[in-house]
């Protein structure tokens, strides 16, 4: 008797035909294989949670966007932890963190990347300019040729989104 089995779904189907190329590639621009099978990886998973598999037509460029946008938001999460760790460095060693502090800080730091990736564009930058270079609003609405109500809007979304994107950490 003949065995059948079911068909595969179209998410099996592109893993298994375009897994291999997709590895493959991330390891010729890594040089770290480690670091391409999580990226695979997370390719897939980001297909798997956001997209009707069966709507792709050209499976390949389609995943190396993916994966290019994953690989940025992990290099931007470590040059994120880079910078910190480098200005700790600079600390007087009395004034220097605990580990645990430390660990804590990084993932909020994190926590905070990834909401303001959520925001759109003007409100990302003016979140910056005004947290990281201490611009007014009015500067700000300059720079990105909007209104100071604008930019309050973007700061008022910007600061609760990052508010809550971080647990409080002193009630754990």
């Amino acid at each position: 008797m003949l065995s059948v089995h079911p068909p595969q779904s179209d998410l099996q189907t592109l893993y298994s035909e375009h897994h291999g190329w997709l590895l493959h590639w991330l390891k010729r621009r890594l040089h770290d294989a480690g670091l391409a099978g999580d990226l695979a990886q997370d390719t897939f998973i980001k297909v798997l949670v956001a997209r009707s598999h069966a709507d792709i037509i050209a499976p390949r460029p389609f995943l190396a966007t993916i994966a290019k946008r994953l690989l940025a938001n992990h290099c931007r999460r470590e040059e994120l932890e880079r910078a910190y760790v480098d200005a700790l460095l600079h600390l007087p060693q009395a004034s220097a963190p605990s580990p645990e502090s430390m660990s804590i800080v990084l993932e909020s730091l994190q926590l905070i990347d990834r909401a303001l990736g959520r925001l759109p564009v003007k409100a990302r930058s003016a979140f910056l300019m005004a947290h990281l270079e201490g611009l007014s609003y009015a500067e700000i609405a300059a720079e990105l040729g909007t209104s100071t109500h604008s930019v309050k809007k973007y700061l008022t979304k910007a600061n609760l989104l990052c508010f809550f994107a971080v647990p409080d950490f002193a009630a754990v």
